[in-house]
């Protein structure tokens, strides 16, 4: 197990775009047991790789079905919509309320080099959309319509 220091607003790998993965080796297997790991241990729902500071496309996610470790992944398809609040381990003591597709389609590799597609819906697909965005130098807070602090959040879910 090993955690790595997840970079904040600010840090400019954040913004920037990430490369495929080319080659899924054992340097990518460590890269995905330690996002995972460092992902549980922030207690966060998912991770995008330039969060730990690694451009490269991958993202791990965990909305309470099991792990997905997603390489070079690409939504297919989208449909419906959802407004909810959204928080983020890399823009930590604010939440905000974003728009987005109530159930996505992602193709993906897996670990073990197999194309993976399936289809996310309602919280899991806010969780790839929000990861995904990262792989583009996206940060939620680009698309909130709405911003709260960590004390108005509170307040409003008394």
């Amino acid at each position: 197990m090993a955690y790595r220091e997840i970079r904040k607003d600010g840090d400019e790998v954040l913004r920037k775009k990430s490369r495929p993965v080319e080659v899924i080796d054992k340097k990518i297997f460590t890269l995905l047991d330690d996002m995972a790991d460092t992902m549980y241990k922030a207690d966060g729902v998912g991770l995008a790789a330039p969060q730990v500071g690694i451009l490269k496309r991958i993202v791990v996610i965990d909305v309470g079905n099991g792990l997905f470790e997603m390489i070079n992944p690409v939504i297919l398809e989208q449909s419906g919509e959802q407004d909810g609040i959204e928080g983020c381990l890399s823009v930590p003591g604010t939440s905000g309320e974003v728009v987005r597709p109530m159930i996505v389609k992602v193709k993906y590799t897996d670990r073990k080099g197999e194309t993976v597609v399936i289809e996310a819906e309602e919280l899991f697909a806010r969780a790839v959309c929000h990861e995904l965005d990262h792989l583009d130098g996206i940060l939620y807070k680009d698309k909130a319509h709405k911003m709260y602090t960590r004390e108005e959040l509170e307040k409003m879910q008394r």
